[in-house]
């Protein structure tokens, strides 16, 4: 026998291995080499151990009370969320006491249940008896000698040491004394040893020995099973798991698998059969584990210090599971070659079978399935593990984004391009010429690669309203993303690092390995001779890179041309009321269409480029093959048996894919890196430094707490920014001001002049340039305890201008998360004026906000707004102009009953406002600002004796007491406002009273927000025809089809060649024999022309086909010759039959998107009220980029394997019939198989892209609101509450790929079947066939299998991608309004000429089932007369605008403009032809002048001249034609201050009026002016039209009384008609008429002067409330006389004069009482 464990090589000889191996190695070696391995494991683990929890008792970290302040601690994870990394210890909990019953925290709101496994005790006292079965035999053995003495003395250790470890699992397993991890060593060993003695059972049965041996093996491998099966069959660890059932969601199965479950996917089965029986929604799929959970996942992550880039480090943080993974894939690389060898050495031994006896193929044909079910296993957890580090890296990118969007600095700066710091300059120059880029140029989307997906709305991050903003246009410290860029970072750049991951294991193990062992296997079959196929394919990797480099490239610019149509799309539906009021669609349109074609374009590249690389790819193996045999057969000389070619051919085949996957991986590989560092660039942009600038608290120096600013100047953007001309951004000089604690202060002050700035630079979001300011807001909400006596806490409340709403329902709003106490609650409703709107509202409180409160008026979310303020627990309050939208009387109810109430008892507000008159009597600290600076400070009577405020506001101060003691238990009924233009939904009739009809608004808006998954089941026929017919017409497809065919049967004819070259060597020898290798298992699953190219293939050169025998003379150039020919051919079909496909997806993509456009901006005003925008953007990004790059491919695909699987059973049923049966059966199982599948994972795939609305949206909410949430201290509750939506987005995607990896494995099996019953065939029918058929039977066999999973899988995916078809259908199908051009009905050029309107029994509802908002109005406003529109909350006077532009459709009656029965003529003529200033002023984010003129149609002085109307740009400023230097100072944008005093100070720094300059930018949504000189930009725009008639809704509310006045001057000199819905009445009261509505009926209509005459009356109820009646009075009074001078009697004309004296002497008073007193409302409305 020789020296111990020296045998000889091979060690298997014939039919079995070498006694040798048997017994020294599996018997004594390898058994020993286990034990020592699980000692040693053991030893250490416990050691290290021990250390531990020495350490642990020592030490207890110090908190660093340096870092407490800074930005991160704001979004750290919130306490209750950070869980403990989780350990695999299993010291979960105890039973029977000794340690802690519970060691994990929950989340709150869960209920926790310990989960035991079945026969937990009980399995392992049936293993210790097992194993002391075993210990009993090898004690036998040894006694009687049977295995030789060593072999017996092994054997008893190894089972003794195996009981000792059973022991210590049984006796101490739930004690503090227990060994961790035990479990695991005794699994591993019965494994392994099970594995051994198979082999040694084997041989024992095939080579019987003694019956004493025999007996002995038998028990041994008896027992050895038993516990091999117990090990793998009952849960890993064999633990009691915590199962946590959090909100009512069933906790994830995946703990409580066993190994078998584990490997084989059995624990998914629940959940597919839950989605077979009923359609899954979001309830019904489980949870995740807990590890897997983000907070989890983010405070590991944070406890790991980077200190290299993102990617290094995330691969580092990663670093143990991406070993195991590439562990896996090394297995499953290496088994992908067994089937070919087993096939071949089958096919050998069929050739002769006195090789060897039969049970050796037996074996071989038992080998095929098993061997392949190992790489099934492999291939399966390698991406199962990559899957789950998809996901937490996702969570930890979109956690890392979402935290740092909301410690992000507030800057006016200019938008970066991510990723893209060189390229900028070139591409600017680029399109600065030309008429299309001054149309892009229009919505300033020259610049900007990198904008996108929503919306700068309310006080936007970006932005917080620094008003008169000069954007920085150098200075690289001044840039930041914008809010589109960090959506996109979050939707696409995440999802695409996140997406390589699950797959890196390709490139770093799979494909390396594949080729090592191919390239091996080729040198062992043709010598030398394979060297230049490797040549060939050494060429091929830097071609594929080269390939990979093009996708990335042709990707990158798809990207950017993807980002500025979605940008464009995102601007036109924020904004598309407007676009829709001035009849912009089509225009806009237009400027989409062209970003649309700049994306197909890229798109086409790339397609043109993928069809290319399938042709290399096809190409490549007819190259190698061709110069492989060439070099054999001619320059070697050896004859080329085909036993040789086939193989070689197989090999070549194989080694194709790991270089085609090397190439595709390495292209993904360097996307994600373009990805990944924009993300990396993103998070280390400048951050906030509102908590450095407030510190920890508001003490100065003398240790007193200080609300205000010592000597401070703060600049928007960064300290040093310079923009082009030399003006700096808007800055706030040398503020010296200490607010007064606990009272009210008012800052007021001309429009544009900073108010708004100053807030914000109290809230800590300016840069400082010098000085300190002082306010209790540097620490996290929940941080900061209430004073129990008033239950007020040190910290911030604050009312942005524009009202910013979280999308949920009203009371979520007020309550804003605070603990509800009813009796406060109810009394902030009251205060805030809310209970009518209440009542209106259909569901009351539970009113769902919709996106930005767009379901709301202006008026009702400002007070929501103030409500969350004063309803929150903090001690100061700041209030942006919040009285602004609301009419005269509301404003002075809340003032009194809420500014002034009990509610605000010890409370500081600092409350910004115009309203002078209202508020300044009763302030007891008044701050006055012009351009920039503090003008005067101090008690009213203070600022009055400085001249900067007429004393007559004195005088006004309201009757009554100064502060309200208890807040009144109702509203009066007048109190309340007007539902503004944006309201669609509310005002469900005009009564006031609830609707009659309820529609359950909260029930329909829950559907709403889950509108996308209402498609249920299969996809329908419908949604199939609309893109097949987008694609082409019936010609397109007949071409199609006839590609498709020719390249299957090109495929086929390379088959039957090579079996005709094969049969000329069987000509000879009857002996020979073909047969071919179609077994390669094509699990590349990422979507890559690769894995597509491979798919397609079927049957092409996949059934090589391989023959032995001796060589007779055969023309091998001829053969190789036509054999290369049929490739190029099958080639060039397969390009063809690519670009075809891709030709026509492309037509697809370009007709769907012009429609789903064309239907989303027709589409009633209706829809966009009830449809959030994230909804929408997610149609136009996520869907169409799923119809633009991914329906093609994958249909190629289905329809590759669909004609592969038909050509294949009509080839085996050709050669061997009798397979049909098993073959049928197997097809049925498969058909099973997949139908079940396509259930549920049909339904997790709707869920997830469903899922990732709610994220997106929330995600675009917060990033509108960051100062708000800053201001409030309340990032972390955000920041939980993104997590929980990272969760719940990753729920069904993880489990989405479970469902994959499930049938990925059970094809597999079913495959194996197919298999294995063609090689049954073969050896029952030895001798009867004749090998060539058997090689052609058992190849196409094998390929059969494969062509069904991937028919299967690219099915499902097919279905997957046409859900995103499904759901743009869905916005096809949308209700559109009336069409936009009437030809046979268009009126005349120039109307409306005069511009008179006539209401005739007019009646309109907003919907059909509502009560009618309008009903019966009949009135007519002549040619040009002003005529003013009031009434109360719901009166219908926004309905009664927006039914002038029909944007609600009459129920009956007409309206005449002209004549002209405008229900009869098109949208467009009606629209261009009457203007409307809405109440919510809408700004493109672009220049002054593309806001003003978009379409370049007016000149520059035009543009002027309307700037100066509306008072932008004062009588004495020039506009800059020139840019002007900083030296020469200009002077402020509304000139209220004495000229001396501004000379005198001419020297010092001013702010400059944007205005004078065109090309002044503005940013999204307008945010860098301020909400008055917004509304300001929106009139100029409309007066720019020069209409006929014009529409105002309340345009005016948020300007400062005196520039209000002088507009009011402006439009009176306008010679159209004028229609003015208004809050101050002081607006409308000297006009030509009013329209008193009420209830969407006409109460009063006539002159103000004759309606405020009479008693009683409506509007004379109005005047007296508003509490300025004399006024009123007088000033309607002066209107009347001017109008109606010529017909009064005698003795009334008496009276007017004598009233009129009156009135000219009062005049000359105030005029004595000092200039100053202008800006007070009854003289502006007396002068006017």
């Amino acid at each position: 026998m020789g020296a111990f464990a020296s045998c000889s090589w091979p060690i298997w000889q014939t039919d079995d291995f070498s006694q040798c191996f048997l017994h020294d190695y599996l018997r004594i070696l390898f058994p020993l080499a286990i034990i020592g391995v699980s000692v040693v494991q053991l030893l250490i683990h416990n050691l290290l151990r021990a250390v531990r929890l020495k350490r642990g008792d020592r030490y207890e970290p110090v908190a660093d009370s340096a870092t407490l302040t800074s930005p991160s601690d704001h979004t750290a994870l919130p306490t209750d969320e950070e869980s403990d990394s989780e350990s695999d210890d299993d010291d979960v909990l105890t039973m029977s006491g000794g340690r802690l019953a519970l060691a994990k925290t929950s989340t709150r709101g869960s209920i926790v249940q310990a989960d035991n496994p079945p026969g937990q005790t009980l399995s392992v006292v049936v293993e210790v008896v097992a194993i002391a079965g075993l210990v009993a035999i090898n004690t036998l053995a040894l006694v009687r000698g049977v295995y030789g003495n060593l072999t017996a003395i092994v054997g008893l250790t190894v089972w003794t040491y195996v009981l000792i470890l059973a022991s210590l699992r049984l006796f101490l397993g739930n004690t503090q004394w227990r060994v961790p991890r035990i479990w695991n060593h005794t699994a591993a060993i019965y494994s392994l040893q099970w594995a051994f003695t198979l082999i040694i059972f084997r041989s024992v049965i095939i080579h019987p020995s003694s019956n004493l041996t025999e007996i002995l093996v038998i028990a041994e491998f008896a027992l050895t099973s038993l516990i091999f099966v117990i090990a793998i069959s009952t849960r890993k660890g064999n633990k009691t798991v915590l199962l946590e059932w959090e909100d009512g969601i069933e906790p994830g199965r995946e703990e409580l698998a066993s190994l078998f479950s584990h490997y084989t996917f059995g624990w998914v089965d629940t959940i597919i059969w839950k989605g077979w029986k009923e359609p899954m929604d979001i309830t019904k799929v489980w949870n995740l584990i807990p590890k897997e959970k983000s907070a989890t996942i983010l405070a590991k992550y944070r406890q790991f210090k980077k200190t290299t880039s993102l990617a290094v480090h995330l691969v580092k943080h990663f670093k143990v599971m991406l070993i195991i993974q590439s562990l896996w894939a090394v297995l499953g690389g290496a088994m992908t070659f067994v089937p070919t060898l087993l096939l071949k050495a089958i096919l050998e031994y069929v050739e002769d079978p006195a090789v060897a006896p039969k049970n050796v193929l037996w074996l071989y044909v038992i080998l095929l399935p098993v061997s392949d079910l190992v790489r099934s296993v492999a291939d399966g957890q390698a991406l199962w593990i990559g899957r789950k580090i998809c996901i937490r890296i996702r969570a930890i990118l979109v956690g890392e984004i979402y935290a740092k969007a909301l410690r992000r600095k507030a800057s006016a700066g200019k938008d970066t391009i991510l990723g893209d710091k060189n390229k900028k300059a070139a591409e600017d120059s680029k399109e600065k010429t030309g008429f299309l880029a001054r149309v892009k140029k229009a919505l300033r989307l020259s610049q900007d690669d990198k904008k996108a997906d929503t919306d700068a709305s309310a006080n936007g991050a970006a932005a917080a309203t620094g008003p008169d903003d000069k954007k920085a246009k150098d200075g690289e410290s001044d840039e930041q993303a914008n809010l589109g860029t960090i959506i996109n970072l979050m939707s696409v750049d995440s999802f695409k690092v996140a997406e390589i991951t699950a797959y890196l294991h390709f490139l770093v193990a799979a494909a390396p390995t594949q080729l090592i062992v191919s390239i091996v296997l080729l040198y062992q079959v043709m010598g030398y001779s394979a060297i230049p196929g490797f040549i060939v394919m050494c060429f091929l990797l830097p071609i594929n890179i080269g390939f990979a480099r093009g996708f990335a490239s042709t990707q990158k610019k798809i990207m950017a041309a993807t980002d500025k149509r979605i940008n464009t799309t995102n601007e036109i539906l924020q904004n598309i009321r407007i676009i829709k009021y001035f009849a912009w669609e089509h225009r806009f349109g237009v400027i989409v269409d062209e970003k649309r074609r700049n994306e197909l374009k890229a798109l086409r590249n790339r397609f043109l480029l993928w069809a290319v690389a399938v042709g290399v790819w096809n190409t490549v193996p007819i190259v190698i093959t061709f110069f492989s045999f060439f070099f054999y057969t001619v320059i070697e000389g050896k004859p080329l048996y085909p036993s040789v070619a086939f193989t070689a051919i197989s090999l070549f085949m194989l080694l194709r894919y790991p270089l085609d996957q090397l190439g595709d991986m390495i292209a993904h590989v360097q996307e994600s890196k373009v990805s990944i560092d924009r993300i990396e660039e993103f998070l280390s942009e400048e951050e906030t430094d509102k908590f450095e600038q407030l510190g920890r608290e508001n003490i100065d120096e003398a240790g007193n707490r200080v609300i205000g600013f010592k000597d401070a100047t703060f600049i928007w953007g960064s300290k040093t920014t310079v923009a082009e001309d030399g003006s700096m951004a808007f800055r706030l000089l040398d503020l010296d001001v200490e607010f007064q604690i606990g009272k009210l202060n008012v800052i007021t002050g001309p429009t544009g002049c900073g108010k708004s700035s100053m807030l914000m630079a109290l809230l800590g979001e300016m840069t400082v340039m010098k000085g300190r300011v002082y306010l209790p807001g540097g620490r996290s909400r929940e941080d900061v305890r209430p004073d129990p006596e008033t239950g007020l806490a040190e910290t911030c409340a604050y009312v942005a201008q524009q009202a910013w709403l979280v999308n949920a329902s009203i009371k979520e709003n007020i309550l804003f998360s605070a603990p509800f106490d009813e009796a406060r609650y109810k009394d902030v409703i009251v205060a805030c004026a809310l209970e009518h709107d209440l009542e209106i509202l259909d569901n009351g409180d539970e009113t769902l906000v919709g996106e930005k409160g767009i379901t709301l008026s202006g008026g009702q979310k400002q007070r929501i707004s103030l409500a969350r303020a004063v309803y929150s627990n903090s001690k100061h309050i700041l209030l942006d102009d919040c009285l602004s939208a609301v009419d005269s009387h509301t404003a002075q109810w809340i003032f009194s009953n809420c500014l002034m109430g009990p509610l605000m008892r010890h409370r500081t507000c600092i409350l910004v406002s115009h309203n002078i008159q209202l508020c300044v009597p009763l302030a007891d600290y008044v701050v006055m600002m012009s351009n920039g600076r503090i003008t005067a400070k101090g008690s009213v009577a203070e600022v009055i004796a400085s001249g900067k405020l007429g004393d007559e506001v004195l005088q006004k101060s309201v009757p009554g007491s100064a502060h309200v003691s208890r807040v009144p238990s109702r509203v009066p009924s007048s109190v309340g406002e007007e539902s503004g233009a944006a309201t669609l939904v509310n005002e469900p009739d005009g009564s006031g009273q609830p609707a009659k009809v309820k529609v359950a608004k909260k029930e329909t808006k829950k559907q709403d927000a889950m509108d996308e998954n209402k498609a249920v089941g299969a996809v329908q026929w419908p949604v199939l025809k609309l893109y097949l017919q987008a694609m082409g017409k019936w010609w397109f497809w007949v071409v199609a089809v006839s590609i498709f065919a020719a390249q299957q049967l090109l495929s086929v004819a390379s088959s039957i060649w090579i079996k005709i070259w094969a049969n000329e060597y069987l000509s000879d020898e009857t002996e020979g024999v073909v047969f071919s290798t179609n077994s390669h298992s094509y699990y590349s699953q990422s979507m890559s022309p690769t894995y597509f190219a491979s798919v397609a293939n079927y049957g092409n050169a996949n059934t090589t086909e391989f023959s032995t025998a001796s060589a007779p003379e055969v023309n091998v150039r001829y053969y190789l010759f036509v054999l290369a020919m049929i490739g190029v051919a099958s080639a060039i079909a397969a390009f063809a039959r690519d670009l075809w496909i891709f030709f026509g997806s492309l037509n697809a993509s370009w007709k769907i998107h012009e429609r789903l456009m064309g239907a989303v901006t027709g589409a009633r005003f209706k829809f966009f009220d009830t449809t959030p925008l994230g909804q929408m953007m997610n149609r136009f990004s996520k869907d169409l980029e799923g119809i633009d790059q991914e329906v093609a491919p994958v249909a190629i695909g289905v329809f590759s394997c669909a004609l592969g699987i038909i050509v294949t059973v009509t080839l085996i049923a050709w050669v061997t019939p009798g397979f049909l049966l098993p073959g049928f059966f197997i097809t049925l199982a498969y058909v099973f198989l997949g139908n079940f599948y396509l259930h549920s994972s049909r339904d997790l795939k709707r869920l997830e892209s469903v899922e990732r609305s709610p994220l997106f949206q929330q995600f675009g909410e917060t990033l509108s609101g960051v100062t708000t949430i800053r201001a409030y201290s309340d990032e972390r509750r955000f920041v939980r509450d993104n997590l929980a939506r990272i969760n719940k987005q990753s729920r069904p995607f993880i489990y989405l790929w479970a469902a994959n990896r499930w049938l990925a494995f059970r094809t597999d099996v079913l495959g194996d079947l197919v298999s294995f019953f063609a090689g049954v065939f073969v050896i029952l029918s030895l001798g009867k066939i004749d090998p060539g058929s058997a090689g052609i039977s058992l190849s196409y066999a094998i390929g059969f299998a494969e062509n069904i999973l991937w028919l299967v899988r690219l099915y499902a995916m097919n279905e997957q991608n046409m859900n995103s078809v499904e759901r743009i259908k869905e916005y096809l199908d949308v209700e559109q309004e009336a069409p936009a051009i009437v030809e046979k009905n268009r009126p005349a050029d120039n109307w409306p000429a005069n511009g008179s309107v006539e209401f005739v029994n007019y009646t309109t509802s907003y919907r059909k089932e509502l009560d009618p908002v309008l009903r019966n109005l009949t009135f007519k406003i002549d040619a040009q007369e002003k005529v003013g529109i009031v009434g109360r909350t719901g009166a219908g006077k926004s309905s009664l605008a927006l039914a002038v532009l029909r944007c609600l459709e009459a129920d009956g009656g007409k309206i005449l403009v002209d004549d002209v029965d405008i229900g009869l003529i098109g949208l467009r003529d009606l629209r261009e032809a009457i203007t409307i200033v809405p109440q919510e002023p809408t700004l493109f984010m672009g220049t002054i002048r593309t806001n003003l003129d978009p379409f370049n149609i007016y000149t520059d002085d035009q543009v002027f001249a309307a700037l100066r109307r509306v008072q932008l740009i004062g009588p004495d400023e020039e506009p800059a034609t020139v840019p002007t230097t900083p030296a020469a100072p200009v002077t402020p944008t509304i000139n209220l201050v004495n000229e001396e005093e501004e000379g005198a100070r001419s020297a010092t720094p001013t702010n400059k009026n944007v205005f004078l300059n065109l090309s002044s930018p503005v940013t999204e949504s307008g945010n860098n002016l301020s909400q008055g000189q917004r509304q300001l930009l929106c009139l100029a725009r409309a007066l720019l039209k020069n209409p006929r008639v014009l529409v105002m809704d309340e345009a005016t509310a948020s300007i400062d009384y005196a520039t209000d006045a002088a507009i009011q001057k402006t439009i009176h000199e306008l010679t159209s008609t004028i229609i003015t819905i208004a809050h101050r009445l002081q607006t409308v009261v000297d006009y030509d008429k009013v329209l008193v509505l009420d209830k969407g009926e006409v109460v009063e209509y006539g002159h103000p002067y004759d309606l405020i005459k009479k008693e009683g009356g409506s509007f004379r109820g109005m005047c007296e409330m508003s509490g300025d009646l004399d006024g009123l009075i007088k000033a309607a009074k002066k209107a009347y006389k001017a109008k109606q001078l010529v017909d009064v009697d005698d003795e009334e004309a008496v009276e007017v004069e004598a009233e009129v004296e009156a009135e000219v002497e009062a005049e000359v008073e105030a005029e004595a009482e000092g200039e100053a007193g202008k800006s007070t409302t009854d003289t502006a409305g007396a002068s006017s």
